[in-house]
C-alpha cells in the first residue's frame, strides 16, 4: 500500500461505528458527522480494500464476514487507544446505573461516600442495559447478573436481589391483602423494565402464578413505587428500591420478600480497575450493595 493509498483514520472510525451501530444514521450521529460522510468514508475504505465490508439494507447495514472481523478488531484497538489516554490523563469517574437505583438507593447513601471521599469526582450515567466501558465513558457500573456483561469487565457478582409485593398502609388496609390468594382481588402493577416480576416471585415463593393477572404497567420502577405510594394498588419490587418507603411506613410488605433470580453486580473497566478513586468507589458500593441482604 503506497503512502498515497495509506487507510483514513476517519475512515476506519466511520465504518467501526456503522458495524457496530448497525446504521449510517447512527454512526453519523456519534461521530457529529452528516449521513454523506460516512458513507463516502465506507465505500473509500472498501475500494481501498477491495472488499464489501457492509450490506446495505432497509433498516441500515449488517457487516460481512470480512467487516465483522475487521470491526471487532477496531473495536479492540479504539478502546485500547482510549484507555492508554485514560491511564495517562484519567478523566472523572463514571458510575453506570439505572434511574430507579439512582434516585431511590445511591441518592440517599451517596452523601456518606462524598464525605469520606471529598476528592473524587462522580458523575454518572442513567441506564440498566448492556454497556461499553471505552464508548460510553463508564468507570463502573452496577447491573443486573442476568445482562451479559463487556468480555473484559471485572465482574463480582455482590449480593443477591430480593424481592416482594408493596402497597400503601391504606390500599391493604381497605383490601385485606394477607396471602396469596387475596392477591385475586388486588390491582397488580409492574414496571415495563421489569414485566416477568410478579411470575418470578411467585416461583421464587413456591407459588403457582397462573392466577396471578397483571392489570397495569408503568415505564419505569420509580413511576410505579409512586403509584404503591398513591395506593393505585400492588407493586412487585425489587426491596433495595423501597427500603426507605418501608422504614418510614409510606409503603408496607405484607407478605415480605423472598430472595430473587438474580445478584447484583458492579462491573469495573479493566483499564481503571486498580486506579485509587475507583478502588475506593468500587469497595464503597460493595458494601453498600452487601448491606442490601437480609
Amino acid at each position: 500500500m503506497t503512502p498515497s493509498h495509506r487507510l483514513s483514520l476517519n475512515a476506519l472510525r466511520a465504518f467501526e461505528a456503522t458495524a457496530r451501530l448497525r446504521s449510517f444514521s447512527a454512526a453519523a450521529e456519534e461521530l457529529s458527522v452528516t449521513h454523506g460522510a460516512v458513507s463516502r468514508h465506507i465505500r473509500m475504505l472498501e475500494d481501498l480494500l477491495g472488499l464489501a465490508l457492509l450490506q446495505r439494507t432497509v433498516q441500515g447495514a449488517v457487516p460481512t464476514n470480512e467487516g465483522l472481523r475487521l470491526a471487532e478488531d477496531l473495536s479492540t484497538a479504539f478502546g485500547l487507544i482510549q484507555s492508554s489516554i485514560e491511564q495517562l490523563k484519567p478523566g472523572p469517574l463514571t458510575l453506570a446505573c439505572s434511574e430507579s437505583i439512582m434516585m431511590y438507593w445511591l441518592i440517599p447513601r451517596l452523601g456518606r461516600f462524598k464525605e469520606d471521599n471529598p476528592e473524587v469526582e462522580l458523575r454518572f450515567n442513567m441506564s440498566h442495559g448492556p454497556i461499553d466501558f471505552a464508548h460510553d465513558n463508564v468507570s463502573v457500573a452496577i447491573r443486573l447478573s442476568s445482562i451479559e456483561p463487556p468480555k473484559d469487565a471485572v465482574r463480582a457478582d455482590v449480593a443477591h436481589e430480593w424481592i416482594g409485593p408493596v402497597c400503601s398502609p391504606e390500599y391493604l388496609r381497605q383490601n385485606r391483602i394477607a396471602s396469596f390468594e387475596d392477591l385475586a382481588r388486588a390491582r397488580l402493577m409492574v414496571s415495563r423494565t421489569r414485566p416477568t416480576a410478579w411470575a418470578d416471585w411467585a416461583r421464587c415463593s413456591a407459588q403457582p402464578d397462573q392466577s396471578l393477572r397483571v392489570d397495569q404497567s408503568f415505564e419505569h420502577f420509580y413511576l410505579l413505587i409512586q403509584g404503591a405510594r398513591c395506593g393505585l394498588g400492588m407493586a412487585n419490587v425489587p426491596r433495595m428500591l423501597v427500603r426507605d418507603d418501608l422504614m418510614s411506613g409510606t409503603l408496607v410488605a405484607p407478605m415480605g420478600f423472598v430472595r430473587g433470580p438474580n445478584r447484583l453486580s458492579i462491573w469495573t473497566a479493566p483499564h481503571l480497575s486498580r486506579r485509587a478513586d475507583v478502588v475506593k468507589l468500587v469497595d464503597w458500593l460493595h458494601d453498600e450493595l452487601r448491606a442490601t441482604e437480609p
